[in-house]
């Protein structure tokens, strides 16, 4: 059963479009279950009516024409309960609803399972017989799991099929919404531009080509650099392998023939698609119909199909390399999982927005995002990828959705929205030298989070007062090696001279996690709970050290330097640490580098630091919260994961209390404590951070001007009388939408932007 499943699985992912799919899932779940119907309905968004969008034993002429309400007959209550429901005798119940026009009426037993991706109800499968019976239970389990299965499968589809301009009840789409979650606030209207991975067949997006002899030229340059390849491993070979097992290349080869595989897809190109989507589609066909043969062997031969297709893809782009892409004005960046590295592709002044259909609000990407005051949507898991170049979109990073298909109507209430946030900017900019002091005269300084030598500039010019965070990995994302000493040197020191004679926090290389080098690859099951951060560097202490060193003779002179420790989880990973930081000090002072020994300290993200903070303090100069791993770790939810990323909530009453603890477990020994995490560049948090006693509060420099003119307008007392009340609930959406309404009373209600009411 396991197999068969995974095979219409399969075969409906490899579908062209919605109505190919579920096509398919009538046909081969009637076959599998030896019924005598099988159909889908669809509920549609825009009529809120479910449409008989396929089946197999009913009146195929019925299909696209015949629509429910969503609570009518048996489909709907199906859809409405959200549950199986099992009749042995369908006319006789009660909500039987009677179609002459489907031609049901000889069939008696009915079973319903809804169609739910993501908590939203996308359809109902059903199957039924003439035999006035019961599905058993064996049956009852295969049709709700093959529908729990197909349902984001059907969602993509869905989707796809949208964004080609219609609804699937026939109406022109109109301002068709994807939802993902906020990552970066702010608004950006572009469109859209693809960047996959190198030889990912599955990533590449349908375009039109503007130029089909060139594209015809590159295919043919393609298919003969892998003849040749397969030519020379065949003859490398030749003398270790039998001749039966050679014949594999020859099957290559054969494959290879202009009258098979490369034929068709030069007819595809012909016929205006470009060469990289023509061979997907063709690739994607061949792979469709060897992995729906029943013969082990043969199914098996799809994953020749594929080799060879990721081989033709990765000439294809090798040769596509070589011509620069070019960028329209206002662009929008989508990738099935966005990377540091894509950030780079294309001109900040041509960038207005990102979209990954992968991660989190706080995933790594999501936080250079608001670093470089970019609008961003995260985990939008149902964008086609493949469809959706060139497409113009609304992205929406308040509320993490995209939009297509704009009307004047949405066109306008977001261009009003990007002009409120300018205006907002640009007032701003007069508190920009003032201190943040809040009414009572409570002194709250303000740091920045940089990686960039971008954020320098950007932060000066905010009025931050120091550096909470440098993340020091960011060079070593940007690099396909590990940085030299002089280069980690002369990168640390423009950041200590930019920020000279305010404190810059260096965080020792931190990776693991969603953080990954492409030269130091780590492969893990469960990354977050893996190696990562300082468990990495102690046990390669040849790049802790050669960091370090650089850290400390990039001091010289200025000496505003803080060294910090990530993912400290136990006091033998501190001493450890420190003993390797003296050992280099030492060493360079020995050199002849004039320094002083830098503050140390280290980060509290782990759920077990939070029980040893009194014995950490004393051991170290400094603690700061990453805040951002905290909450994942106090709370079990990978921030990267779409499907979690809505319990991910850094208002819930475990971490504000275990955030309230670490302050004052800290300064019971006479420790500063720091934040760095997204909490304190958000208006509420940093409000309830200031009340807890937290000493400083460091953020991504487009939040700072924001929070300081919050604080400024408010009084300690008033802070902590808040944060008293918040404290006794036991909800975090109760508490957020306190923190909101207390922020609406005091005149900020643009902070705390709600959602649109109006229904598009």
């Amino acid at each position: 059963m396991l197999n068969l499943l995974k095979s219409i699985v399969q075969e409906v992912s490899k579908a062209p479009e919605l109505g190919a799919a579920l096509e398919i899932i009538v046909r081969r779940v009637r076959e599998a279950m030896s019924t005598e119907v099988c159909s889908v309905y669809l509920l549609d968004p825009v009529q809120n009516r479910y449409t008989l969008m396929a089946t197999e034993g009913l009146n195929a002429s019925a299909v696209g024409k015949v629509t429910l309400g969503h609570s009518e007959g048996l489909v709907g209550l199906v859809g409405v309960r959200e549950e199986p429901i099992n009749l042995q005798n369908a006319p006789a119940h009660p909500r039987f609803r009677y179609f002459p026009e489907i031609g049901e009426d000889p069939y008696n037993a009915f079973l319903g399972v809804p169609i739910i991706h993501r908590r939203r109800n996308l359809g109902v499968l059903v199957v039924q017989q003439k035999e006035a019976r019961l599905f058993d239970e064996s049956e009852e389990s295969f049709l709700v799991t093959v529908s729990a299965q197909l349902a984001a499968t059907i969602a993509h589809g869905e989707a796809t099929g949208i964004l080609s301009g219609i609804h699937f009840s026939g109406e022109r789409a109109r301002d068709v919404c994807i939802k993902g979650v906020a990552g970066s606030g702010g608004v950006g209207i572009g469109h859209c531009a693809v960047i996959y991975p190198p030889a990912d067949l599955d990533a590449v997006p349908d375009k039109l080509c503007e130029d089909i002899e060139l594209e015809l030229a590159a295919f043919a340059a393609a298919v003969e650099t892998v003849r040749e390849d397969i030519r020379k491993v065949d003859s490398r070979l030749s003398d270790q392998l039998r001749p039966e097992e050679r014949a594999l290349f020859d099957v290559y080869l054969g494959m290879l023939d202009s009258n098979a595989l490369p034929g068709e897809v030069v007819t595809m190109i012909r016929g205006g698609h470009w060469a990289q989507g023509a061979l997907r589609r063709v690739i994607d066909e061949y792979v469709r119909h060897f992995e729906a043969i029943k013969d082990a062997y043969l199914s098996e031969r799809a994953v020749d199909i594929k080799d060879l297709g990721t081989r033709l893809l990765a000439c294809l782009q090798m040769d596509a390399e070589k011509v620069e892409r070019k960028y329209p004005d206002k662009v929008v960046l989508v990738s099935e999982e966005l990377t540091p590295s894509m950030l780079g592709e294309v001109p900040r002044n041509k960038l207005v927005g990102l979209v990954s259909a992968r991660g989190s609000g706080n995933s790594h990407v999501a936080i250079l995002a608001r670093a470089m005051g970019l609008p961003c949507v995260m985990g939008a898991v149902d964008t086609p990828i493949n469809r959706i170049e060139g497409v113009e979109v609304v992205v929406d990073g308040f509320s993490g959705e995209l939009y297509s298909h704009i009307s004047a109507e949405l066109r306008s209430y977001y261009l009003n929205i990007a002009e409120e946030e300018r205006n907002l900017s640009k007032g701003l900019e007069q508190i920009r030298d003032k201190p943040c002091v809040t009414v009572d005269g409570h002194q709250m300084p303000l740091w920045v989070n940089t990686g960039l030598m971008t954020d320098v500039m950007r932060s000066l010019n905010q009025g931050a007062e120091g550096v909470g965070l440098y993340r020091t990995e960011v060079p070593f994302m940007i690099n396909d090696r590990f940085p030299s000493e002089l280069e980690q040197r002369d990168t640390y020191r423009e950041q200590l001279e930019a920020f000279s004679p305010g404190p810059v926090t260096m965080r020792t290389l931190d990776v693991g996690g969603d953080k990954s080098l492409s030269y130091f690859p780590i492969n893990e099951e469960n990354p977050f709970l893996g190696w990562r951060g300082i468990r990495v560097t102690l046990d390669h202490p040849e790049i802790f050290l050669v960091q370090v060193r650089a850290m400390l003779k990039a001091s010289a002179g200025l000496n505003n330097l803080r060294i910090m420790l990530p993912m400290i989880s136990n006091i033998s990973e501190i001493e450890e640490a420190m003993h390797l930081v003296y050992r280099v000090y030492h060493e360079v002072r020995e050199e002849g580098f004039d320094i002083a020994l830098p503050p140390l300290g280290v980060m509290i993200e782990v759920p077990a630091a939070i029980f040893q903070v009194r014995e950490i303090a004393e051991r170290v100069d400094f603690i700061s919260v990453g805040s951002n791993d905290l909450t994942q770790y106090l709370l079990a939810v990978d921030r990267n994961n779409p499907r979690v990323a809505s319990l991910y909530h850094t208002f819930h009453p475990a971490v504000l209390h275990a955030l309230k603890r670490i302050v004052e477990d800290a300064h019971a020994v006479d420790k500063k404590v720091s934040i760095c995490g997204e909490l304190a560049g958000d208006p509420g948090g940093a409000i309830l951070l200031m009340a807890m006693g937290y000493d400083m509060l460091s953020m991504n420099a487009n939040s700072l001007l924001r929070i300081k003119s919050v604080l400024r307008a408010v009084s300690l007392e008033w802070a902590q009388a808040l944060l008293a009340r918040l404290l006794a609930m036991d909800s975090p959406q109760v508490i957020k939408a306190s923190i909101d309404l207390a922020l609406r009373e005091i005149g900020f209600d643009h902070l705390s932007r709600p959602p649109r009411t109006e229904s598009h």
